[in-house]
């Protein structure tokens, strides 16, 4: 069967939201106007969750941060969401907007029932980052990155995270650099020595390379010509202490074609300690492998099935001080989320983040 156009299949899944929002929820059916700089279209009407759920994969926007964590808080009925965890983007050292967990803690604290914080995306991505542009991962360095962690922990926060050891440059996205650090690097296995030390997990953002390749076709500069491979320095990082938990990212968001049930399956069975978040992403067509025409495909079901206790929901929902910023996103995971059956749903959506985030 021929392959249907990107826009025919972007503009059916997001009809697909708003009818399926309409048929579950006709009181919603007061249409959201877009705010200026949202990502993605919106459909007619939010589409809750079948049951309260735990996001442990959100942003703020650094602009307005007060005004952004009330937006989250407030935009939480809407979603039937019961807890949000918000984190910094990863960002390299010399990039000029980044800003990590302090631009948004304090506001955060305000709602302890509803809100967890992790850090380390501007800090210690960047000091991972710079360690392995230049090879100094000395004592002096692993001082200053431990020092830093701690810091973090004890500010409050629930991890570590978002940090990267594969990060696509994808500038329609607003995302400029291309990031690279291989997960086994030292201060990668320094920090799974310390968040095992503290119970708090690591989450992490890294593209799917079990072998070295070219560029996908359809990425340009920054990023190389050639992808290193990371998966085997992956599971070096894994198996360094199996105490640490690591959260594999973006479940659902696949650059490189290699993210599949199989790789998953792989690892899963291998690494006791491997959490993976689900996202869902209907803005990027051709790039959500999980879902076919707004419905689970078989085989990552069976996945979720056979691993029930070790996926979570990460949307990577961002929140502005008006609506959030791209929210088809929270709505498309959610549309995964109401589809499992309702034992899997209530592990998915709420065990298993209570259980990584319990510090035990």
């Amino acid at each position: 069967m021929a392959q249907r156009p990107k826009m025919f299949r972007t503009t059916a899944f997001v009809l697909l939201l708003a009818a399926t929002s309409l048929a579950l929820f006709p009181h919603r059916a007061a249409s959201r106007s877009q705010t200026p700089g949202e990502q993605s279209p919106q459909p007619t009407a939010p589409i809750p969750a079948l049951s309260g759920y735990i996001d442990v994969h959100t942003h703020i926007d650094p602009r307005d941060p007060n005004a952004a964590v009330e937006t989250a808080v407030k935009s939480m009925a809407s979603q039937n969401a019961t807890k949000l965890f918000l984190l910094s983007e990863p960002y390299p050292q010399d990039d000029p907007a980044r800003f990590d967990a302090d631009v948004f803690l304090a506001a955060a604290k305000k709602y302890p029932d509803k809100l967890a914080v992790l850090a380390g995306g501007a800090t210690l991505n960047a000091m991972i980052l710079e360690a392995a542009r230049t090879g100094d991962s000395g004592p002096e360095a692993k001082r200053k990155f431990k020092e830093k962690a701690e810091e973090w922990l004890r500010e409050g926060v629930a991890g570590f995270g978002e940090l990267t050891a594969e990060h696509l440059s994808q500038p329609s996205s607003g995302i400029r650099e291309y990031e690279y650090a291989a997960p086994d690097s030292p201060l990668f296995l320094m920090l799974a020595d310390i968040a095992a030390e503290h119970h708090v997990p690591i989450d992490l953002h890294m593209e799917a390379v079990p072998q070295a390749m070219p560029l996908p076709s359809d990425l340009v500069a920054p990023n190389p010509p050639q992808l290193p491979a990371n998966i085997p320095d992956f599971e070096r990082l894994l198996a360094h202490n199996r105490g640490a938990i690591i959260i594999w990212a973006h479940a659902g968001a696949d650059f490189t074609g290699y993210r599949t049930p199989e790789l998953c399956r792989r690892l899963l069975l291998a690494h006791s300690n491997l959490y993976m978040e689900i996202k869902v992403d209907p803005v990027i067509p051709g790039r959500n492998p999980i879902m076919a025409d707004g419905h689970i495909k078989p085989d990552w079901l069976k996945l979720f099935q056979d691993f029930p206790d070790r996926f979570v929901i990460g949307s990577d929902q961002h929140y502005g001080p008006m609506l959030p910023r791209g929210s088809s996103r929270w709505q498309a995971t959610v549309l995964l989320l109401n589809q499992l059956p309702p034992d899997l749903r209530r592990r998915i959506g709420t065990e298993n983040a209570l259980h990584i985030y319990s510090g035990k």
